[in-house]
Order: C-alpha cells, then sequence, then structure tokens
C-alpha cells in the first residue's frame, strides 16, 4: 500500500491506496518498517511522503476499521501503532517534507505533522474531523498540532471538526509553502534536491537539536545545542565546508 521510489539523495514515499488513501493497519506497519530502512540507508539524504493522485494526500484512518478498535485493548494497540510508525518519519534523522496533495484529513494531517515541513497544494483542505464520530485525534494530533500552530488553534480545529484550506494552513504555520494546485510534489523535490546539497551531519544535528528543545526548557536545549555544535565540528564535512570557501568553490559533502 505504499511506494518506494529513490532518485539520487532523495527518496519518495506515496501512499497506495486510491481513491484517498486512506490508512488501516497495515500501511501504518509499512511505512514503519519502510522509514526504518531509510534511516540507515547511506544515499537517502531528504525523505518525502506524498499520496497518489491529485484528490488526497491522506483522507484519515478507513472508517471501516472503526468497529473492531471497539473491542478491548484495540483502540490503544491502534494509536500505539501508529505513534511508533510515525515517530519513524519524525526522529528519522534526516529532513523529511509532506508533499500535500488535494486533503489532509485525521491521521494524513497526522502524517504529514509527523514531517519537518509540508508543502501544500492550494486546492488543499486539512483538518482534524474526529470529534464528529465522537473521537478525538489519536495518532499524535492532539500534541503535534499544538506545537505547529499553538494550543488556541489547535484546540479550536480539535473542537469544530472544520477543515481550513490551504491559505490559512499557511498564516498559522501549518503550511510551510502553499503552491499550484498538481505542484506540491515537484516542488517537494526541488527543495529535497537543495537541502540534500548541505552537510548531512549537520542536517541531523539541526532536526535533533529543535526537536529535543522543544520538548525542554531553553536552558537545557542550549545545553542541546553547544553539545551538538561541539560534536560538528569533528566531522568532514566541516573541514570540506571551511576549505571551499576558502578556495571559493562549492562545497562537496560527503555527510559525514
Amino acid at each position: 500500500m505504499i511506494r518506494l521510489d529513490k532518485t539520487g539523495p532523495l527518496a519518495v514515499v506515496t501512499l497506495t491506496n486510491p481513491p484517498l488513501n486512506v490508512l488501516h493497519p497495515q500501511m501504518v506497519a509499512e511505512l514503519d518498517a519502510c522509514f526504518t530502512a531509510l534511516a540507515t540507508d547511506p544515499e537517502v539524504v531528504v525523505a518525502i511522503v506524498t499520496g497518489e493522485g491529485a484528490r488526497a494526500f491522506c483522507a484519515g484512518f478507513d472508517i471501516k476499521e472503526f468497529p473492531l478498535l471497539m473491542a478491548p485493548g484495540q483502540a490503544e494497540r491502534l494509536a500505539r501503532s501508529f505513534h511508533a510508525g510515525l515517530g519513524k518519519i519524525a526522529h528519522l534523522g534526516k529532513p523529511t517534507i509532506a508533499a500535500v496533495n488535494g486533503l489532509a484529513l485525521g491521521g494524513g494531517l497526522e502524517l504529514s505533522m509527523a514531517c519537518d515541513m509540508r508543502i501544500v497544494a492550494a486546492n488543499a483542505q486539512l483538518g482534524q474531523p474526529e470529534i464528529k464520530l465522537g473521537l478525538f485525534p489519536g495518532a499524535g494530533g492532539t500534541q503535534r498540532l499544538p506545537r505547529l500552530v499553538g494550543a488556541g488553534r489547535a484546540k479550536e480545529m480539535m473542537y469544530l471538526g472544520e477543515p481550513i484550506n490551504a491559505v490559512e494552513a499557511h498564516r498559522i504555520g501549518l503550511a510551510n509553502r502553499v503552491v499550484p494546485e498538481g505542484e506540491a510534489l515537484t516542488v517537494a523535490q526541488q527543495m529535497g534536491q537543495s537541502i540534500a546539497t548541505m552537510a548531512g551531519v549537520a542536517l541531523r544535528y539541526i532536526q535533533e537539536a529543535v526537536d529535543r528543545g522543544l520538548d525542554t526548557t531553553l536552558e537545557a536545549g542550549l545545553q542541546i545545542e553547544a553539545d551538538l555544535f561541539a560534536k560538528v565540528f569533528h566531522t568532514e564535512d566541516v573541514r570540506e565546508g571551511v576549505e571551499a570557501f576558502i578556495q571559493k568553490r562549492p562545497p562537496q559533502f560527503q555527510h559525514r
């Protein structure tokens, strides 16, 4: 239910469950396995997640599966499997981009929020509609959405369950860029190619410093930054970057 395409330093992971690329437990397990492998793939510098077709990035978890979740323990197991699978994306150790085409609802929005950045097509609709089923987000939405847009806006989206458009998503900080319909993946790939020319170890440390820092105090976050800043100076990429600057040439980073 997912497809992996690798081109140079980019990996594109595509959800392939038409027409709306809804999620079910098998797909979550496949995402977990895919990103576990990508974490140690030396050829991949940047990973992109998208959905097949123009209608939807991912319209959420398959509602047909919901009756099964009413058995004792099943809902908790599903939530924990989502947390583990999306955690593999969030903690990949490499930059991640969601190319959001069409609908990104429920678990689909939560999947996109596990990525570092979101490139959103102009026709996209983003939301957490679970409240309309008597539920609330269980794949990380209650934690990741307020970290991106603030508690007030996040609660409004979850309390009302109404989707927002791409322009509003950009205004509140949920979307990094809004692009014309049909161009989300192309722009994400262009951004990915630009990022992939940078030093891979420094990219990993940026991700680690920001993400760990968000979960602690400012003082503790500054200590994390200082520790990683000291470590990055022992990399080959720093030596190459300094030499290239002195020699007035583009650096050729080896990501080590």
